[in-house]
């Protein structure tokens, strides 16, 4: 029979027939598939024609089809649903692909080409588009070692299989601690904790095949569990246990395995010229360089710390009211500031949970896309690779757009977090095709499924990137949707996240799941005013990771990973109750592979743009004002990675914004 992911695909909108595939087609369609694509690249790199940019650039922006048709839906499954046999495939793969790359950036024959091409641009007559497609090909050959001969170019092949390898276990080893952990609860366990909690820890341990609910290190559920649990003993285990993935000791511990990869990627660097990995990383971000980054968040540091420490004095004395003395710890934090948000703003999780059904949030993001770029959500009924998964096809005037898949559940084959990706992408050349983007999320399952304001931020961030697929307006895939510099892509993400705190977008759609009356305006009032409470906290713990992440890749690898992460935010002054949002052992963003490496600065440099450009929205009509979002629409989400973000962003505003809106935007302006 034919392998299903080989096939043509005679599906509704092309897309994957999950229902036919298993696991045992995976590995020979990959064979077949990375064999094809080396055919391709060898007849590009063979052609006997003197290069072009139509038989060099264009031919391999077509090549790889194959490949990328079967890895779109491996990678899904892999991190959503994972299983023993797709991680063994994953072991198996990574180096295979860093191989490919190798070969593929490693060929002289076919950078040769090119060069060649790069070399005649000035008189080839090219769009803006074609010419921004060839600088980075060509960039991408030369950052990949292209140039390199003899032992170093060997060394870098090496290196780079080396890190496929370290990447995928890192991740493994990381969903195995987070799988493997869990705390069971007796029924005196469940004191002070609200029903919404209860019924997701009974949900976990259903999961778990226990005898009675569970605490497991899915964010959706420790955190409710550390902001409500009155039991300090168990916070404590808790707490513990989750900020100790991938540094509980034995085969899953991470620390040997992120040092390995902080010295290879500094050797990597250094092969290409570059004084350090975050100077390399940097070149081909907004920000440039390490020097700007660190200013970036520096700026942010001492604000965020002076306020997160005059929060940590009023914490403190709450505490002492209950009868505890010591020094008020990380396992503390959460619950004391969820007390006193309830005194303070009179705001209780528990009460407002109800108006934040998972089904009237998404409804909510899908009403604020209609309203301002004139998309259209059908449900479909599609084979999908797990039954959480919901399908929609997107329109706009009648016209197919693209189809949009949401896996909103929590589930311990699931990789933890929150993410956006396509299985394919927009493009007109060298075919007309629409995207296939899925938003994934690790959401507490309830009967009905109801969120934190946190979680509903997450789905609105989420269907921001995918917003930015949906809306691709280019010739080329590899330019199309999220490929834009790291400190870009969260632009539209936490652009997004702006449309949730707008008053007529809750009073619509925060309705109560059992009754459907809206959210009483007190409540409301009392939220809004809330979204900056707890800031300091939120953005020490941010920022700390990000600083220890710039540290890491910015001078000679440490020796000691947990030793240099210790040094790092002593000098920083961490207050003693905030912990790194991302401990290295589980820092997935930088470790699991290079995306946010030397790059997890990246959400706040976007932010200092989302602040900025949603005030360019109330400075206009309104949140909905048509004249913004058709601007946005044009200048930024239909573009994806066509030309210079600086560029793109100021054709929609007219200048580069400064850090002072996001200060004011966090409520940590003096």
């Amino acid at each position: 029979m034919t392998n299903p992911l080989l096939a043509e695909w005679a599906t509704p909108f092309n897309l994957a027939p999950f229902d036919a595939i298993s696991d045992e087609d995976f590995a020979p369609a990959f064979d077949a598939a990375m064999q094809e694509a080396r055919a391709e690249v060898a007849a590009i790199a063979d052609n006997p024609d003197a290069p072009t940019f139509a038989n060099t650039i264009e031919a391999l922006e077509a090549s790889g089809d194959a490949l990328d048709k079967v890895l779109s839906v491996f990678f899904t499954v892999a991190g959503a649903d994972s299983n023993p046999r797709r991680q063994e495939l994953q072991r198996d793969f990574g180096p295979k692909l860093a191989a490919y790359s190798s070969e593929l950036y490693g060929n002289k024959q076919l950078f040769a080409r090119v060069e060649a091409v790069w070399q005649a641009r000035e008189t080839l007559d090219l769009t803006a588009e074609q010419q921004r497609l060839l600088m980075l090909t060509h960039r991408a050959f030369r950052r990949a070692g292209a140039a390199l001969t003899g032992e170093q170019d060997k060394r870098m092949r090496a290196i780079m299989a080396r890190l496929a390898e370290l990447g995928t276990a890192f991740t493994q080893n990381l969903l195995a601690d987070e799988a493997g952990w869990h705390i069971e609860l007796s029924e005196a366990d469940l004191e002070g904790l609200p029903e919404f909690v209860i019924q997701s820890a009974h949900a976990a341990g259903q999961e778990k095949a226990a005898d009675g609910p569970v605490i497991t290190l899915s964010r959706s559920l420790i955190v409710p569990f550390l902001q409500f649990s009155l039991r300090r003993d168990l916070r404590r285990r808790a707490f513990e246990a989750w900020t100790s993935r991938g540094a509980m000791g034995g085969e899953t511990d991470n620390r040997a395995i992120a040092e390995e990869i902080l010295r290879l990627r500094a050797e990597r660097a250094a092969l290409l010229g570059y004084e350090s990995f975050a100077a390399y990383k940097l070149e081909t971000e907004m920000a440039k360089t390490p020097e700007a980054v660190r200013d970036l968040l520096m700026a942010v540091w001492e604000p965020a710390r002076a306020q997160a420490e005059a929060d940590a004095d009023k914490l403190t004395t709450m505490m002492r009211e209950d009868g505890i003395n010591g020094d008020l710890e990380p396992w503390d934090w959460r619950y004391y500031s969820e007390k006193r948000r309830q005194a303070e703003h009179d705001l209780d999780e528990a009460a407002l949970k109800p108006y934040l059904s998972l089904d009237a949030m998404i409804e909510a993001a899908f009403g604020c896309a209609n309203r301002l770029f004139g998309l259209e959500f059908k449900p479909l009924d599609v084979a999908l690779y797990h039954p959480d998964c919901r399908a929609w096809e997107v329109t706009r005037q009648g016209r197919h757009v693209a189809v949009f898949i949401g896996d909103y559940f929590a589930r311990g084959s699931k990789r933890s977090g929150a993410w956006c990706s396509s299985m394919r992408g927009q493009a007109k050349l060298p075919k007309v095709q629409g995207p296939v983007v899925i938003n994934v999320c690790n959401f507490a399952k309830g009967d009905p499924a109801l969120l934190s304001y946190d979680d509903a931020r997450t789905l609105f961030h989420e269907f921001g990137h995918a917003l930015h697929h949906l809306l691709s307006d280019v010739s080329y895939e590899s330019l199309s949707g999220t490929s834009v510099a790291r400190d870009f892509v969260e632009l539209p993400s936490q652009l997004y996240e702006h449309w949730l705190e707008v008053p007529e977008v809750l009073e619509r759609y925060a309705t109560h799941v059992e009754t459907g009356a809206p959210m009483p305006p007190e409540m409301l009032d009392r939220l809004l005013k809330a979204t900056t409470y707890d800031m300091g906290f939120q953005t020490v713990e941010y920022v700390a990771s990000a600083l220890v992440d710039l540290t890491f890749h910015e001078g000679v690898p440490p020796d000691d990973l947990m030793t240099a992460q210790r040094d790092s935010l002593d000098r920083l002054g961490l207050p003693h109750a905030i912990t790194m949002r991302h401990a290295s052992p589980h820092f997935a963003h930088v470790f699991s592979g290079d995306g946010y490496s030397s790059g997890y600065y990246s959400y706040m440099w976007s932010e200092v743009m989302d602040a900025d450009a949603f005030a360019a929205f109330e400075e206009a009509q309104g949140p909905f004002d048509a004249d913004q979002a058709r601007a946005l629409e044009r200048h930024i989400l239909s573009q994806g990675g066509s030309s210079d973000p600086a560029e793109l962003y100021t054709a929609f505003r007219g200048r580069l914004p400064g850090v002072a809106a996001l200060l004011r935007g966090r409520g940590l302006a003096a």
